[in-house]
């Protein structure tokens, strides 16, 4: 969306620095990061689940070259059960991060 307004407000120095520090944590401009805010959106961070994230592109990694290989017809059968359990419990690690906050 183009950003043809300017809105400028004053507050205390020690929030403006709290503010551009929880942005920049979101990955966010000051401005995307208080419009959010403002206008009550939720901003998940998950910067302290690399782990979890690491894990969900190697999953997504491996599908996509066992889908690659399947449609090049070097894999017929393939057992997904794995890859499937670990995708459970990924997926619910992060919902109980994102649910949480």
């Amino acid at each position: 969306m183009k950003k043809d307004i300017k809105f400028s407000t004053r507050m205390a120095s020690v929030d403006r620095e709290r503010i551009k520090a929880l942005a920049v944590k979101a990955g966010m401009s000051m401005s995307d990061y208080v419009t959010a805010c403002c206008l009550g959106k939720r901003i998940v961070v998950l910067d302290e689940q690399k782990e979890l994230l690491r894990q969900l592109k190697g999953i997504g990694s491996n599908v996509n070259r066992l889908t690659v290989l399947a449609n090049m017809g070097k894999v017929q059968v393939i057992s997904l059960d794995k890859a499937a359990q670990e995708l459970s419990e990924v997926s619910a690690a992060l919902r109980s991060v994102t649910e949480g906050r």
